[in-house]
């Protein structure tokens, strides 16, 4: 993907990721965490333009939770209400081993899409996600045979390269699909150099979607539809809408950044395009030149 994709104007894939793993609704009272709201919350997002919704589970009390059952009750509250809509799991988890992360992959259906940290990262002062290749190839594997699109989160240049690692372990369907990720501590530095050396530096072919953390968010997925990425935004990644301003729901993150699409004359893609933008086969589609270089656990 490139400025040329951008000029030819291929419709953008817009994320949104509901809610995440670390805070709740201490953070921002909107944050959805039963299977009703999550639901409802998928549901608003499709209408304001939203192909994908990463998911995350909660318990009754807001922790996180791994376990398939939870998983399905989300998953059938978001079909129920949207059920066109790309359904992508979240395997990452700080402290949490290989075979619970092995659950939300578990579920009847299986999802379309599920996250795949790839490489170590600081998370506070005192939590460290290992993510060992073994790891890595464990739930690549199972995605595979499941028949899930791996979306591979790089959180650093380390991982970036770490992509390249893994296709030669693994031969992953054609286009590859990875989420770019800026922010604070083990993250890229969000510094607009970066992002072009992040872009360029991509297997030829890829698709990439990007995510800034809090603040980030906005200038972020701005970049990315200019240079014909895809984008994620949501209540995961950055609970505010302005400095000091709480965001009312995901569902306003998602307007806003449909808004700079539009405005910058970048279409957004339906489900059904964003499925066949992400089909096997898709990069191949595209005109030869369209080099790769890709728009919140």
């Amino acid at each position: 993907m490139s400025y040329e994709d951008f000029l030819e104007g291929r419709p953008a894939i817009v994320t949104a990721a509901l809610t995440g793993g670390v805070h709740g609704k201490e953070a921002n009272p909107a944050i959805p965490e039963t299977p009703e709201e999550i639901g409802a919350a998928a549901a608003a997002c499709r209408e304001a333009g939203v192909s994908v919704v990463h998911l995350h589970a909660r318990r009754e009390n807001g922790e996180r939770a791994f376990e398939t059952e939870r998983f399905q009750e989300i998953t059938d509250a978001v079909r129920e209400r949207a059920p066109d809509l790309i359904v992508q799991h979240s395997t990452g988890g700080t402290g949490a081993p290989l075979e619970v992360r092995r659950q939300p992959l578990l579920t009847d259906p299986a999802p379309d899409m599920a996250s795949l940290d790839m490489g170590p990262l600081n998370r506070y002062d005192h939590l460290t996600s290992e993510n060992t290749r073994a790891t890595v190839d464990a739930l690549y594997d199972l995605m595979d045979e499941r028949g899930i699109k791996p979306e591979l989160e790089l959180f650093n240049s380390g991982h970036v390269t770490e992509t390249y690692e893994l296709l030669e372990r693994r031969d992953l369907a054609d286009p590859v699909y990875a989420t770019l990720i800026f922010g604070g501590g083990t993250l890229t530095r969000p510094r607009p150099r970066n992002f072009l050396t992040s872009i360029e530096d991509l297997p030829e072919g890829a698709q990439f979607n990007t995510l800034g953390f809090a603040r980030h968010q906005l200038p972020f997925a701005t970049m990315g539809l200019l240079f014909g990425g895809h984008v994620r935004v949501g209540l995961e990644d950055n609970v505010y809408y302005e400095r000091g301003e709480l965001a009312e729901s995901n569902a306003q993150l998602v307007e806003r950044v449909v808004a700079v699409a539009e405005t910058l004359g970048r279409p957004v893609a339906t489900p059904k395009q964003a499925r066949a933008r992400t089909r096997p086969g898709a990069s191949a589609a595209l005109p030869a030149g369209s080099g790769h270089v890709r728009v919140t656990g």
